[in-house]
């Protein structure tokens, strides 16, 4: 009976001690219990708890099968059906738990689920601090929101920022894209994600590489920044800033942007891109280049915008303002270039220039044919007023022929046969075996025919109405020695690949490249991209080339 009785006694005591305890707020309070025991062989310096545990510590409400509860130290040890709650914006259950009055710190292990109303995270332990309301775990945890899954080794959620953040392989899926990383912070408010360092977004069309990037995975769009690149099937987008919408399938590429063709062998190079890829189209400006093979060898085509449509066995190249290309042993500029890829075939329209070797071509209009099958430079026509002009090989007089139109005939990438028609006119420098000088030949007809070897002219046959004089060279004054129109632009003829930018671009090119960088030091992704932001980067459509340039 007296042991009984010291026992009542005893938890009377303790009640009374739990409400002193209580009006002092840092104190845990302990609300309900069905069983209220003291065991220090059991466990020293704590009260034993069991059945219907309701636990109580500045809005923080745990409850539970059975805890100890050490009353000197303000601390919990909670253990079987453990359910913790904060307002109503966090919740959290596990098989056991551990909760500091003093230092408001949670801990939790066992199946642990923590949902607030945007997402479940479910792991094996979690720590949470109730001071800088962040709960962290470092063992593998999935978190679901109506958005997304995702799954990393471990992670930190920032609760008043709604913010997660994953250092350690890190998966995100969603039924449109999956997203891997090493390094991810997480909104689960805005469905925004941010990825630090090597990661990749996959989805059915294409895989998007980024070191540094943000992407709102409810919208599906997003700015790739330092070394970006976007890869589909047929092609390949690169650049230092790129802009993506998955839903146009649309992306805008800043600085050291290059656009791969990789069935084609086709590479677009430039500082500012765009390209629709449900619409085969691509549009590149800024030190602007396309780079093709034919005969295994590259040519380069440059104009101040280029625009590239159709479906890949079917490529159309359109460059206009001051257009310009180079092949090995041959080059040219015009106002605007049309390449079919299909048809093999290059116009150049408005005052085009065509260099091959040592002869100048010029005329109304040329086509460049190709065989699309051996991707060899076939023929050439001049239409309308074509002129072909070549230095004399020793001296410096100019071998000249112009009519109405040029028919020309590839070999080995030099022009071996050419017919000159209508209205033809010669003045050619005539030489022995010796190179010596015959005389010069004057002459008028229908229709010439010319062979060229090595881009030298070797013979000369004129047809029909033929009326010409071979001049000694003392006999043809000086300003009889080139025929109406001659035009010599030999410090114009475009010898290397460099040599298709011309200078006021290049400039024009460096200056922005170095305001570009200038400000790049200050660019950021920001913790939340603005609504400008976006809305900035949202596709512009680009004129078309002028219709009466087309073909």
């Amino acid at each position: 009976m007296n042991k009984i009785y010291f026992r009542f006694v005893f938890i009377l005591m303790l009640f009374s001690q739990v409400t002193l305890w209580s009006q002092d707020a840092k104190q845990i309070v302990i609300q309900h219990s069905d069983f209220l025991d003291i065991s220090e062989k059991e466990v020293p310096g704590a009260i034993v708890l069991t059945g219907n545990v309701i636990i109580i510590h500045e809005g923080v409400r745990m409850t539970c099968n059975k805890a100890y509860h050490f009353t000197k130290s303000n601390f919990v040890k909670i253990f079987g059906n453990v359910n913790m709650v904060q307002g109503d914006t966090l919740f959290m259950n596990s098989k056991y738990a551990e909760y500091n009055g003093n230092t408001k710190f949670a801990y939790a292990t066992g199946d642990v689920v923590l949902r607030d109303p945007k997402m479940t995270l479910a792991t094996d332990t979690i720590n949470f601090d109730r001071n800088s309301q962040q709960a962290y775990y470092n063992s593998k945890g999935t978190i679901q929101d109506p958005e997304n899954t995702l799954v990393s080794n471990s992670g930190r959620y920032y609760l008043n920022q709604k913010k997660f953040q994953f250092l350690d392989a890190v998966t995100v899926t969603n039924p449109r894209q999956t997203i891997k990383t090493n390094h991810l912070d997480y909104y689960t408010n805005s469905g925004h994600a941010y990825v630090f360092g090597p990661s990749t977004i996959t989805s059915a069309t294409n895989t998007i590489h980024t070191t540094k990037g943000f992407y709102d995975t409810k919208k599906d769009e997003g700015k790739l920044q330092k070394g970006s690149k976007i890869t589909y099937k047929d092609r390949l987008i690169e650049g230092d800033d790129i802009y993506y919408d998955r839903k146009l399938d649309f992306a805008r590429a800043k600085n050291n942007v290059k656009i791969t063709d990789t069935i084609n062998n086709f590479v677009l190079k430039g500082n500012y891109a765009e390209v629709y890829k449900q619409k085969d189209s691509m549009f590149i400006t800024k030190k602007a280049v396309a780079i093709t093979l034919f005969e295994k060898d590259s040519v380069y085509f440059h104009a101040k915008k280029l625009l590239v449509t159709g479906k890949p066995e079917n490529r159309i190249i359109r460059g206009s303002n001051n257009a310009r290309f180079f092949k090995k042993d041959m080059s040219g500029k015009c106002d605007s270039i049309h390449y079919d890829q299909k048809k093999g075939l290059t116009q150049m329209i408005g005052k085009p220039i065509f260099w091959n070797g040592k002869n100048q071509m010029t005329g109304d209009l040329m086509h460049l044919i190709s065989d699309a099958k051996t991707e060899k430079i076939d023929s050439l026509k001049v239409l309308n007023n074509a002129f072909i002009i070549s230095k004399d090989t020793i001296g410096e007089g100019f071998n000249q022929v112009k009519g109405q139109h040029l028919f020309g005939k590839f070999k080995d990438n030099k022009l071996h046969e050419v017919d000159v028609v209508k209205n033809t006119e010669v003045i050619f420098y005539m030489r022995n075996e010796k190179n010596e000088l015959i005389g010069i030949n004057k002459n008028v007809s229908s229709k010439i025919n010319m062979i060229l070897e090595g881009n030298n002219i070797e013979t000369i046959t004129f047809f029909t109405n033929v009326d010409g004089i071979i001049y000694p060279e003392d006999e043809l004054p000086e300003n009889a020695r080139k025929l109406k129109g001659f035009i010599w632009r030999g410090d114009e003829q475009i010898l290397t690949k460099e040599d298709i930018f011309p200078k006021e671009e290049l400039e024009l090119d460096a200056k922005a490249q170095k305001e570009s960088a200038a400000k790049s030091k200050d660019i950021d992704i920001p913790m939340e991209p603005s609504k400008e932001t976006l809305e900035y980067d949202k596709p512009k459509v680009e004129k078309k080339v002028d219709k009466k340039k087309k073909k």
